[in-house]
């Protein structure tokens, strides 16, 4: 597992984990240090004599011109305190290092990912599960730091602190330093051998649950009317429960397990301690009462240092799973750069299509196959053909969504290709069956992807008048700023269209694909939409519309038609 970590962690990240590294090591040693310092108050308290009989104290006692024992004892139970408290400022500050690599680290994983599954393009995300893509980013990356990497720190901790103070002891006393790994060490191995395996299980099986989970609750919410009237509920509810039951049985077993390193840990030193009482280490009455306190002082901490590193396993093992799905992700070779550019392709004179054909990666046969025409600017196009003739595939082509198998797309002489990709959408307007809209305002639907503060209100308005959608909002007691609820369930389908035109509008697209755009709505509806459309076009003889529809009815306004033919 080490030099799998290695791997995936980021090379940008590892220089500073080596420094993580060493606060480790530091943490363990000021541990270590406090526990230290409470030797010599133990030993004040248990056998005041030893003031005079120990050298070191008593030249302490005599350099710094003490008169009364309890004094000095007061001033070495003062010191120890501040000794303590400055242990722990600095090792809080130490904390913090780990803490802000732990969580800088899960902010890099998981911008990486959520880039990474928005740069592999449409074709990825359609043939991917939106569910398990939103699990990876958004709790898989948590996961991998918060139940991977933290753990691991807290072994490496706690293993420097018991092997600092098994030293400390065996120097005192080896046959009671001896105690600690003979107790201590069978209880971990025994804790090993009980619940590896099971933790590995409950991990996985969790993660798959949870999945399961997620895309059912999605799935009731999102398709709530089919849902209904085919009273599906139930059976929907049914695997809810089911799953839900399974987290929960995976959850309360883990919980169980975890109990166990304090109940095998509270037995080790109740042993330890009782041996050795029997031993009695043929040490006179005095000096076996300090060592019997310092043995049981490092006992009861140690016992949680075990009890840590045994849970921390736990985690380790539990959230293994984790480390696959980070490296998969090949994190370094994820180009993090976006195109943001704002900069628009120059539209003159035509969108070219050569001898195109396109087939998906595990598709028979092409979805479309040597297809070759021109749409000169200013021109609307109709595109026409049965279920399965590719139409929406053409229009992803033409978009740049899908990089055709063969053939090219021209823009005026210019290729369409990812490098000049977002200088083309740019000019472009897109306006689907079902438009998307965010949970946000009218006016952030309309201006998507524009700050609030950046919108410009008189290009609005004009958009907002163009598409035919002024009556509507000013009939709004909030106007512009009602919300447009989640994904624009307070709209009508017609609503929905229009302020997919206005936000074409709004960025002052050259050219407008409407993909099966009025297929869903009333026949009254349609024709507005249509009428709309073909109002645009002649108050603006330059917009290039390419328009995808079934009925003749929606494509009369078209200078030309275009029939795809179904690859049989």
């Amino acid at each position: 597992m080490k030099s799998g970590l290695i791997d995936i962690i980021p090379k940008q990240f590892r220089l500073r984990g080596a420094w993580v590294a060493v606060t480790i090591l530091l943490r363990a040693i000021l541990n270590f240090v406090g526990l230290a310092m409470l030797v010599p108050v133990l030993v004040l308290i248990l056998d005041t004599d030893t003031i005079h009989s120990d050298s070191r104290l008593n030249a302490i006692y005599n350099t710094l011109g003490f008169t009364s024992d309890s004094w000095f004892v007061v001033a070495v139970c003062a010191t120890v305190v501040c000794i303590i408290i400055l242990k722990c400022l600095v090792n809080l500050g130490l904390y913090t290092a780990e803490r802000n690599f732990i969580y800088d680290l899960y902010r890099y994983l998981s911008r990486r990912l959520y880039i990474d599954y928005h740069n592999r393009g449409l074709g990825f995300i359609k043939s991917s599960n939106s569910s398990i893509l939103t699990r990876n980013v958004n709790v898989v990356c948590l996961t991998f730091v918060v139940g991977i990497l933290r753990p691991i720190a807290a072994v490496a901790s706690e293993v420097i602190l018991f092997a600092l103070m098994f030293v400390a002891l065996a120097c005192y006393n080896i046959t009671a330093a001896l105690l600690i790994p003979a107790i201590f060490l069978p209880a971990a191995w025994l804790y090993v051998r009980l619940v590896r395996n099971r933790l590995n299980n409950f991990g996985e099986v969790e993660n798959r649950t949870q999945r399961a989970k997620m895309r059912n609750v999605i799935d009731t919410y999102r398709g709530y009317s089919d849902l209904e009237v085919c009273n599906a509920f139930p059976a929907m509810l049914k695997r809810f429960d089911k799953a839900m039951d399974e987290v929960i049985d995976v959850r309360l077993k883990n919980a169980t397990l975890s109990n166990l390193p304090q109940i095998f840990t509270e037995i080790g030193l109740a042993l330890a301690l009782v041996v050795m009482v029997l031993l009695n280490l043929g040490i006179a009455n005095g000096e076996i009462k300090i060592l019997f306190g310092i043995f049981a002082v490092a006992a009861l901490r140690l016992m949680p240092s075990v009890r840590n590193i045994m849970g921390a396993w736990a985690t380790l093992r539990y959230n293994r799973y984790t480390i696959d799905i980070i490296r998969d992700a090949r994190i370094d070779d994820i180009d993090p750069s976006i195109d943001d550019t704002t900069e628009r392709m120059p539209f003159e004179r035509e969108i070219r299509i050569e001898d195109v054909s396109f087939r998906f990666e595990d598709g028979e046969q092409d979805v479309i196959s040597n297809t070759s025409f021109t749409i000169a600017k200013g021109e609307r196009i109709g595109i026409r053909g049965r279920s399965g003739a590719g139409k929406t595939t053409l229009f992803n082509l033409m978009l740049g969504f899908f990089r055709p198998t063969t053939g090219t797309i021209f823009i005026d002489n210019e290729p369409l290709c990812p490098e000049n990709r977002r200088r083309w959408l740019n000019i472009v307007g897109y306006v689907s069956q079902n438009v998307f809209l965010t949970d946000g305002t009218l006016i952030e639907n309309i201006a998507l992807g524009v700050a609030p503060e950046d919108i410009d209100r008189d290009r609005l308005n004009h958009a907002i008048d163009m598409a035919n959608l002024r009556e509507f909002i000013d009939s709004l007691p909030q106007g512009v700023d009602t919300p447009a609820g989640e994904c624009g369930n307070r709209l009508s389908g017609g609503q929905r269209q229009r302020i997919g035109i206005a936000r074409a509008l709004y960025k002052e697209a050259e050219v407008l694909f409407f993909d099966e755009a009025t297929s869903s709505l009333d026949n009254d509806t349609e024709q507005n939409i249509n009428k709309s459309i073909e109002q645009l076009s002649k108050q603006n003889k330059e917009l290039t519309i390419i328009v995808i529809a079934h009925r003749e009815s929606s494509l009369d306004y078209c200078d030309r038609i275009l029939t795809l033919e179904t690859n049989e």
